[in-house]
């Protein structure tokens, strides 16, 4: 019965379904307990909206759950995920609280919703840890089959072995070995993990994969991307997707500058706080400026100056420029913080209220670190199609050191599918990296830039590439 995946899928379902009736239980309780009578909330609400109220707590708590993940079992780890819930559990109860005290006139006595969400966290910590030991019952790590090409792999299979309870790599296989071998290999493994191999062999593989119900992971190369955020043209009997050619519609960018607008106004307030303390800890350690300007790249290269709060020795960028690394020692004991929290990039907010970035975008990248990608990626300006951003898909979901090829994909496929929603979702998940060391780590002490060896042969960005023939995989089925 484990291996039905409809077994699975309902076991799965029953366990997000105990956490939010938990969650909402307990708030059920608190409200019974604290906030119906002797707060004015009675008569006016309760008596008559109650069940409205608990319905609108559960749904809060699984709108928040679902932007930060907090229902990925198979993805998050303990730790993620329980974070993930924490925040979840913060956002819902700060908003029923808010409620609470509009519904009652006045701002209502906040300890019972303090005592509420320590029961809310006992609770996802014990869920998260249940749930996790069920899920990897019913999921034991997927052997995984790799096809590899000519380009060395090594460092997808060391991402892969940080998630040993999801992945295993069982075997490997060159992508030009016997189709009858390979073809085997194949029928011998649930999975298969296709990494950076030529699209024609790709196809045929992806193919005999779905032919045989094998699950196939693939790493996206670029005109994947491309074709994720594709139209359809439905003018003929023939299927036709039509590619964008311009980073947002009229009507979505002027939805996304009216959001820059509110966010940075409503981020100009905290900025000038943090300044003064800035301000006082650079005159105890460091007394150099407070603000650092530097240039950057935006939309269709254009360049501005970015502001930020000084993280390092005014002199360290005497031998040129380059990304901080780990346990650099020209970072000053402010900057320490202000990189921890990445509260140096706040100042930013005036940058985007001027419009010269965004709220949400791909990372500005400085012109002659830019420069230095572009001779490897001439494809990395494809992130100039949209305004650079103080956040955005690949600073959420990558690192400060991800490669620039990972990053161009990360930010190719936010402006292939961008959605306003995708853009408070990122907002949202925003407050969840502030506190996730991985994605602070900078480049390794011999490294100026986050350039990795070059992941396509040069010759490979020729329109006339000709692939090399490769025998039919589905000959002899």
């Amino acid at each position: 019965m484990r291996k039905s995946r409809t077994f699975r899928r309902i076991v799965v379902l029953l366990l997000l379904a105990i956490i939010v009736a938990a969650q909402t239980a307990i708030f059920i309780y608190y409200w019974d307990m604290y906030y119906t009578e002797g707060t004015g909330l009675y008569d006016a609400f309760f008596s008559r909206g109650k069940v409205v109220l608990y319905f609108m707590y559960g749904l809060m708590f699984l709108v928040f759950c679902n932007v930060y993940g907090a229902f990925k079992l198979g993805t998050l780890q303990y730790s993620n995920l329980f974070f993930s819930q924490a925040l979840a559990i913060l956002f819902t109860n700060l908003f029923i609280y808010l409620q609470a005290s509009l519904l009652s006139l006045k701002m209502v006595n906040v300890a019972p919703v303090l005592g509420m969400t320590f029961i809310n966290m006992l609770c996802a910590l014990i869920w998260c840890a249940l749930a996790l030991l069920v899920y990897r019952w019913l999921y034991p790590p997927r052997k995984l089959l790799l096809i590899y090409s000519d380009r060395d792999p090594d460092n997808l299979v060391k991402k892969i072995e940080t998630r040993e309870d999801k992945y295993l790599i069982d075997d490997r296989i060159h992508c030009d070995s016997p189709a009858e071998e390979l073809r085997n290999a194949i029928r011998r493994h649930k999975a298969v993990l296709l990494c950076d191999i030529p699209s024609g062999r790709r196809n045929k593989i992806i193919k005999y994969c779905y032919m045989h119900d094998k699950r196939a992971y693939v790493t996206p190369k670029l005109s994947d991307l491309i074709i994720l955020g594709a139209g359809q043209n439905t003018l003929f009997d023939s299927p036709l997707l039509v590619t964008k050619i311009k980073g947002l519609k009229w009507e979505q960018a002027a939805l996304k500058r009216l959001l820059d607008i509110i966010i940075s106004l409503i981020l100009c307030v905290p900025t000038i706080l943090i300044t003064i303390l800035v301000a006082i800890g650079d005159l105890i350690w460091d007394r150099g400026p407070i603000f650092y300007l530097q240039p950057r790249i935006t939309q269709n290269g254009k360049k501005f100056k970015i502001i930020k709060f000084r993280s390092m020795k005014v002199d360290s960028e005497k031998q040129g420029a380059q990304l901080a690394k780990k346990d650099d020692d020209r970072i000053t004991k402010v900057g320490r913080v202000l990189r921890a929290t990445h509260l140096d990039e706040l100042p930013q907010v005036f940058n985007i209220l001027i419009g010269q970035m965004s709220v949400v975008g791909p990372r500005p990248e400085r012109p002659e670190i830019a420069e230095e990608y572009l001779a490897d990626i001439p494809e990395f300006k494809f992130r100039l199609k949209v305004k650079a951003g103080l956040t955005g898909y690949a600073q959420v979901y990558g690192k400060y050191n991800t490669t620039p090829y990972d990053k161009l994909k990360l930010d190719l496929y936010y402006i292939q599918n961008y959605t306003f929603w995708r853009d408070l979702q990122l907002l949202l998940m925003t407050f969840k990296i502030l506190f996730i060391k991985e994605n602070r780590e900078g480049v390794e002490q011999d490294q100026k830039t986050a350039r990795v060896e070059n992941p396509k042969k040069k010759e490979e960005y020729d329109l006339g590439e000709v692939e090399p023939p490769m025998d039919e995989l589905y000959k002899g089925e």
